[in-house]
């Protein structure tokens, strides 16, 4: 429904509104998992800005862990609740990424090489550090205005989530948005799993518990920003970042993940930089810089991580469960 070609000549009547479908968020997979208890409990506490507790931490942890892994495509989550066999799940996705290539074929003529040229590239681009989106990975001179097209089409049919770069991040995001500095995220991080490791016909049950528990060696900084993205997404927002780049003045130069604006808007100070961090040692050069730069612009910096709550020096740590509350 979302490819506008496909429904040109229906007719909707005025009485009908169309609600834009996600896939399932982190709150969504707690219901499907009936873990209503928990899920009141980390709402309670964000509301209250108070941690979850070690234990009570450890669990909603380990419950995101199994949602990054399975994603949020309704068939694949009803797969893992009924056999808890990561394999059987991973061959659901797999199955979705084949539909996916097929409606690429049939609903993108003339430019389905590029759409799935860029479908192709996306972990590699969302693996480095810095995660924005170059065209010169998919050949030598290639121009924003060759592929705009195809990430338009990727847009709208939902596949991914575009991230804009705002070059001056006050409340009006979109009004400074620069359309050729973008990130991209897979639509759904289970489909992003099963997609990046795609060497075998199928992601190995032992690769999915080292994700479960932390203990395989990979860039999990592309699989967490991706399922933030994700999730704010999910809220109905627009997804922004802010990236500066300057040569003259290291002080300007930083990256913020994500940029959010608060629901009541006021004179001023309405935009919370996001930091994604999914290592236990981290810096925040970025951030502070971007303290110190856009005060006047600022709401609630803040860094979501794999742990509990707190607040320190004007900065709200939150836990990646947590991001469902914003």
């Amino acid at each position: 429904m979302s490819i506008r070609k496909n429904v040109q000549d229906i007719v909707i009547p005025s009485e009908e509104r169309h609600i834009r479908m996600y896939p399932m968020d982190f709150e969504e997979f707690l219901w499907a998992k009936d873990e209503l208890p928990l899920l009141d409990l980390i709402k309670e506490r964000f509301e209250k800005r108070k941690p979850l507790g070690q234990a009570l931490h450890r669990r909603a942890i380990t419950l995101f862990r199994e949602y990054l892994i399975v994603g949020g495509m309704p068939q694949a989550v009803s797969e893992y609740l009924r056999t808890k066999d990561f394999e059987a799940t991973d061959t659901i996705k797999r199955d979705i990424l084949t539909l996916y290539r097929a409606d690429i074929a049939k609903h993108a003529p003339g430019y389905e090489k590029k759409v799935e040229g860029i479908l192709d590239e996306l972990p590699s681009q969302l693996s480095k550090h810095e995660k924005k989106f170059s065209l010169s990975s998919l050949g030598r001179g290639t121009r924003f205005r060759d592929y705009e097209s195809a990430s338009l089409w990727l847009e709208d049919s939902m596949l991914v989530n575009m991230c804009y770069n705002s070059t001056e991040p006050n409340l009006g995001l979109k009004l400074n948005r620069d359309s050729a500095s973008f990130k991209m995220y897979m639509g759904d991080t289970g489909l992003l799993i099963s997609h990046a490791f795609d060497e075998n016909s199928l992601v190995s049950e032992e690769i999915y518990r080292k994700l479960l528990f932390d203990k395989l060696d990979v860039n999990e900084g592309m699989i967490l920003e991706n399922t933030i993205a994700q999730m704010l997404t999910a809220t109905g927002r627009k997804l922004y970042f802010y990236s500066s780049t300057s040569r003259t003045d290291k002080n300007r130069r930083m990256e913020i993940d994500f940029l959010i604006a608060k629901s009541k808007i006021t004179s001023q100070h309405n935009v919370s930089p996001i930091e994604v961090k999914s290592g236990k040692r981290y810096t925040l050069s970025s951030i502070r810089k971007y303290i110190k730069q856009y005060g006047r612009y600022l709401d609630t910096p803040m860094v979501i991580h794999m742990d509990d709550l707190r607040e320190e020096e004007g900065i709200l740590y939150i836990p990646a469960y947590m991001t469902m509350c914003l």
